[in-house]
Formats: C-alpha cells, sequence, structure tokens
C-alpha cells in the first residue's frame, strides 16, 4: 500500500474518532463546579422573591452546579411564593432549599418552596407546616369536628365554609400535591398542611417522607448530596458536591430598596408625602421642591402598592378622605367635609392591605398619628374660618356707611369729598361747604349719598 494511501486512510480514522468522541467530551463539564449559596430569610415578599429569580438565572449564566438555598420564613405573599416556585421549577440549576440554622422554620410560604426544591433538606431542631392561605375574611382552621365519622364529610377542614374559602383552599391543595408528585414526595401529608395547617418537625418530616435528608450544617448537607442523581426539568442531573467552589450570593441594592419601599408602612408614608407634596405646590406655585418630592414619592409608593396586595377600596377611601379635608381647607364647611374625610382617611388606611399577615399590615400607631395630623390641620383650618366669621368687617361697601368724609367743594347736590384718602362723588339733599364733615348715609356704586355733620372738624377724617 502507498504510504500516501496509508497516511490518507490513518487522517480519516482519526477524524472519525474524534467526531465520534466531541459530543461526550463538550458533555462531560457543561456546568462548572461552583455551588452557589444563597441565604433568605424573614417574610416572603416581593424583594426576596425578586432576589432569587435574579439569582437563578445568574446562576443559570454562570453555569453553576447548584444553588443552595438557605431558608428561614413564616411565610408571606402568595403571588411572590409563585414567582420563585416557578423560577426554581423552570431553572436547568438544580435548587436544594435547606432549613437552617437549628431553631429556624419553613412555614406557610417556605413549605411550598421545599416542596417545589429539587432537594428538602432540613436541619435538627427546625419545622414546617401550617401551609394554611389566609386572606381577609377567612377564618383560622380548626380541628376537625370529631363527631363526624366519615373523612369525606369533613375533608376541608373546618378553615373552609363557605365557596370563596373551598375555592382558595382546593387551589392551594392541588397545587401543593402536584409540587410533590414533581419530586416524589408526600403528597397527603402537604394536603394536610394546607388544609389543617398541619406541622413537622425535620426528623418526623423525614420520617414521613416530606424531606429528602437532615443535615447539621451547610458542609454536612453537601457531603451528603454527593453522588446523589436527581431530575432537572425531567432530565437525570448527577450532583458532584466535593472538592468544589462555594460562591456566596449578596445582596445588592436593588434588594436592599425593593426590601424598604415594599414595607407597607414606608409605602404608606410615601403615598402620603406624595399627596401633600403635590397639594403644597398647588396652593403655592412655583416653589418647585414640594412638587419634585410629592411627585417622586408617589411614583414610588405606587411601585410598591403595584407589588403589594393592596386593596383598591381601601385605596379609593384614603384619596376620598384627603379630597374631603383638602376641600375643608379650601371652602370650610364648619366640619362636615373635614370631619367625613378623616374618617374616611382612617378606614382606608386600615384596609389599604388586602391580607391578614401581620409583616404585611400597616402598623395603627402609623395610622393614628396621620389622621390625627391632617385632623388637627382641618380643625386648625375651621378655627380660622369661625374666627374670622365673628370678626368685624374691614372691606366692602358695607364699612362705609356711618364713616366721616370731608367735603373737598360746596354743593348742594353732587359733589365731591375725601374719605381715607381717596376722593368720591358725592350726593347731598342740603347745601354742603367746602371743609364741613359729611356721614355716609349709604352707597350707590361709586356714589356716596352724604348728609352734613354738625360737629366741626379739621383735616381728613379716619
Amino acid at each position: 500500500m502507498p504510504i500516501r494511501t496509508y497516511l490518507s486512510w490513518m487522517i480519516c480514522s482519526l477524524l472519525l474518532l474524534i467526531g465520534l468522541a466531541m459530543p461526550s467530551i463538550l458533555a462531560q463539564d457543561t456546568t462548572s463546579r461552583d455551588i452557589w449559596h444563597l441565604k433568605i430569610s424573614g417574610v416572603i415578599g416581593p424583594a426576596s422573591g425578586d432576589l432569587l429569580v435574579r439569582t437563578l438565572s445568574d446562576a443559570n449564566e454562570k453555569k453553576a452546579h447548584l444553588l443552595v438555598l438557605h431558608l428561614d420564613t413564616p411565610g408571606g405573599l402568595d403571588t411572590s411564593m409563585r414567582n420563585m416556585i416557578q423560577a426554581i421549577i423552570d431553572s436547568p440549576v438544580p435548587v436544594a432549599t435547606f432549613v437552617h440554622p437549628k431553631g429556624a422554620r419553613a412555614a406557610s410560604a417556605g413549605t411550598y418552596l421545599l416542596y417545589a426544591s429539587h432537594i428538602a433538606a432540613m436541619a435538627p431542631a427546625t419545622n414546617l407546616g401550617a401551609a394554611t392561605p389566609v386572606q381577609i375574611g377567612m377564618t383560622p382552621p380548626q380541628p376537625r369536628d370529631p363527631t363526624k365519622q366519615d373523612e369525606k364529610d369533613d375533608n376541608l377542614g373546618a378553615a373552609a365554609h363557605n365557596p370563596m374559602q373551598k375555592k382558595i383552599m382546593n387551589d392551594a391543595a392541588a397545587y401543593i400535591r402536584g409540587l410533590a408528585d414533581l419530586h416524589g414526595r408526600n403528597a397527603d401529608w402537604a394536603e394536610k398542611a394546607v388544609r389543617d395547617a398541619a406541622s413537622l418537625s425535620a426528623s418526623q418530616a423525614l420520617k414521613e417522607g416530606v424531606i429528602d435528608l437532615m443535615a447539621n450544617d451547610l458542609n454536612d448537607l453537601l457531603r451528603q448530596l454527593d453522588g446523589r442523581e436527581i431530575k432537572v426539568k425531567d432530565q437525570p442531573y448527577q450532583l458532584r458536591t466535593t472538592d468544589v467552589r462555594l460562591y456566596e450570593v449578596t445582596t445588592d441594592w436593588r434588594y436592599d430598596f425593593l426590601a424598604v419601599i415594599t414595607n407597607p408602612n414606608v409605602a404608606y408614608i410615601l403615598m402620603l408625602a406624595g399627596l401633600y407634596g403635590l397639594l403644597l405646590e398647588f396652593y403655592n406655585p412655583g416653589v418647585g421642591l414640594p412638587g419634585v418630592i410629592g411627585g417622586i414619592s408617589l411614583l414610588i409608593a405606587l411601585y410598591a402598592f403595584q407589588l403589594l396586595p393592596v386593596s383598591y377600596a381601601g385605596l379609593a377611601l384614603i384619596a376620598l378622605g384627603v379630597g374631603l379635608m383638602v376641600t375643608e381647607a379650601m371652602s370650610p364647611s364648619f366640619g362636615i367635609f373635614g370631619i367625613g374625610g378623616a374618617i374616611s382617611f382612617a378606614i382606608g388606611s386600615v384596609l389599604l392591605m388586602d391580607t391578614e399577615l401581620p409583616a404585611f399590615q400597616i402598623a395603627i400607631p402609623v395610622i393614628a398619628a396621620f389622621t390625627a395630623v391632617t385632623g388637627g390641620l382641618c380643625v386648625f383650618v375651621l378655627a380660622l374660618a369661625l374666627r374670622s366669621r365673628r370678626s368685624t368687617l374691614v372691606s366692602g361697601t358695607s364699612m362705609l356707611i356711618g364713616a366721616k368724609a370731608l367735603a373737598l367743594e360746596d354743593f348742594h347736590e353732587l359733589g365731591k369729598v375725601q374719605l381715607h384718602g381717596e376722593i368720591w362723588n358725592a350726593q347731598a339733599t342740603s347745601p354742603i361747604n367746602a371743609g364741613e364733615q359729611v356721614t355716609i348715609l349709604s352707597v350707590r356704586g361709586l356714589l356716596l349719598e352724604v348728609a352734613k355733620d354738625d360737629r366741626p372738624t379739621t383735616g381728613d377724617p379716619q
């Protein structure tokens, strides 16, 4: 065989082998060995939801191997929770939710997050559960009726006795059962946590098949996860958690900004500052500063309300209350508009947040303080109006009746008189001599009817 032919055959074979091996070589290390670590504690809200969604997006771009979510929460908003769960399910980077440290909990919304995660882990002395959805007007769950023997007669629990409550309860139960089926966890207990607000400790949760494992700390968790095979987006995924680089995710300015403005008390104060700033600018056009600060504050408050569970009825009552109190200040009605506005303002403030979660309620002292200040301004304006009503008139034609004027010329019917430094046309029924003092009897337009005053005087009468 010629050498050239032999070399050509060898080169083709080598290229063929490289082509066959290339897909496996490329697939061998599509992800890095980085494990991202994110801590979320406190109430689940817009800030924490936005943080997790952005972190998963960044982890996907950096091809992270795993995201460990450190969780300690009493629950939170349903909308924020569902956004976080959707991001976890759609993420190509698996999420291991770890309830830690000891004494932490994953209550309410935290239970849903645990069920949605690819790995659910808890530290000793932690707990989860109490996942019953809470809305305004919804009674807390009560024990099942012991007189009912048939479980079907009481399968909704005592937390749902009207159609709306049943609708919310059934939706939440179906949602968490779907999350349980997604990762093969205990769906029956998940539904019990929703309908009966059941709770479990970490050891009981492991025994009941609610979580995958227990770990003392992050290193213990990574050691137990090494080599475990899970499913990510219905595809097998093997975890490699030894000799990895740990990347600690820190909060940025966006999270801090959202955490501040989505505090209901802060959003409420920003809204009122915006309204009063714009009103002050309308009263004193051209000042500029109140209008600029008011406009910025109002826009930030509206953005925060868009993220919060706001009751539009409460918002409308607040706007009506402010409008009535402004009307009282501009055209006093002896308290009718002011008192009605203060009542509407207070009721609207209480109803503003459409949830019973304590962390998303406006503090009563804040509402009382702003209502008292606004009502006090109305009382002050009303007092000024009453005072001006009782005071003697200092302007208008009525104050001229009975005043003294000085004749500037001799006249019998029409002539000129001087009053308070001004020259007026005057009419008299008897002759008036120049320099005599006259008394004004009536006013007809710009004509004064005068009569001679018998008392002598000199100078301009005041």
